[in-house]
């Protein structure tokens, strides 16, 4: 939480007394987002389990909270990261009263029941990443849980040590047959650094039709007097199964599919200083693919097939893992990781 805000933030839980201070900062989120006493109930538990698994079995990790949103409902999203030994079977590891510690072995399954939508990627050697998704009440008849939108996606937005809030910042914009993303870096760290990434934000959302070109150009002008930022805009076309891209500076897009992957092509510059044209790029989308852009908090030396079933996962699994195993310590960070909206298939936990 930063200046009233809720946004995302990082909980090391590294040592048992640390599980229950991740379960009070989730119960202050969940009053600030005005959960109803049950689905209140059912996130502390959830945080309580989440933290203690990582303690148990992960040799510590981080939990990582994100405040969603789907008309008049909120929701958190909540991530544990770590890298233990993994789970060897993880359908066992689901099941109440199975357990490697000789606790009652309720966690894991405890986690899946309460949660309104759940996920696991676990590899031996590797870690293991948990997501559980909660919203603030019951949907109304005939509602969904909000994973059912043309574009799933999941993202990871945090801060540089010793900094409140990121700046770094990104948006989607979901539509039929497609959406639009949007990742701003603002140079620097802090508030003179998140001004700029915001005003991006704000240019996005007064351009909802542009193309990326544009949307940059609207960027461009809406951050002259600041820092400046790097900004890329995708616009994926479902139907047309094609990827416009513009960017400029330090923001990296990658398109994975059945194929080599494809890297975008971001130009040299500073969003809002100096004068600047914008170049715009269009790739081939195909069904199935996954893009994942990334402020350069990420590091560039990432290959999703090093991790053997991540990308059938949720994005935010996804999101995760790259920012838990790639990421630089020293800078603002945001990993966003988006696909067409399908089933995926139950083996480790499916999100519902």
């Amino acid at each position: 939480m930063w200046d009233g805000e809720v946004i995302d933030f990082a909980v090391p839980v590294t040592e048992v007394s640390q599980v229950g201070e991740a379960r009070r900062l989730i119960s202050t989120v969940t009053r600030r987002l005005r959960f109803d006493e049950t689905a209140a109930g059912k996130a502390a538990i959830v945080a309580t389990e989440m933290a203690g698994n990582l303690v148990k079995h992960g040799g510590g990790g981080e939990i990582i909270v994100r405040p969603l949103a789907h008309g008049e409902r909120q929701a958190l999203e909540i991530l544990a990261l770590d890298r233990g030994p993994g789970i060897a079977d993880v359908a066992k590891s689901l099941r109440d009263g199975y357990s490697t510690a000789g606790t009652p072995g309720t966690g894991l399954g405890a986690v899946a029941r309460l949660s309104d939508g759940f996920d696991l990627y676990s590899a031996p050697g590797q870690g293991t990443a948990l997501l559980s998704r909660l919203w603030s009440r019951a949907a109304p008849p005939g509602g969904t849980d909000g994973f059912h939108e043309p574009a799933e996606h999941g993202a990871v937005c945090l801060p540089v040590t010793g900094e409140e809030a990121p700046g770094d910042s990104w948006e989607i914009q979901q539509r039929p047959g497609g959406w639009r993303l949007l990742v701003a870096d603002g140079l620097g760290h802090g508030p003179f650094a998140r001004d700029p990434a915001q005003r991006a934000i704000g240019a996005f959302r007064e351009t909802p039709a542009g193309s990326p070109a544009e949307v940059l150009e609207a960027c461009h002008a809406a951050l002259h007097g600041t820092r400046g930022a790097a900004v890329a805009v995708a616009d994926v076309d479902l139907e047309a199964g094609t990827v416009r891209f513009a960017g400029v500076g330090n923001v990296a897009a990658t398109i994975l599919g059945e194929g080599p992957s494809l890297y975008m092509v971001s130009l040299n510059g500073i969003v809002g200083q100096g004068a600047a044209r914008f170049r715009e790029f269009s790739y081939p989308w195909s069904p199935g693919a996954l893009l994942v852009m990334a402020s350069d908090g990420l590091s560039t030396r990432w290959k999703l097939d090093s991790y053997p079933g991540l990308a059938a996962r949720h994005p935010s699994l996804i999101a995760g893992v790259l920012y838990r195993d790639h990421g630089r310590p020293r800078d603002d960070i945001t990993v966003v990781a988006v696909r067409a909206a399908q089933l995926r298939r139950g083996a480790g936990g499916g999100a519902r």
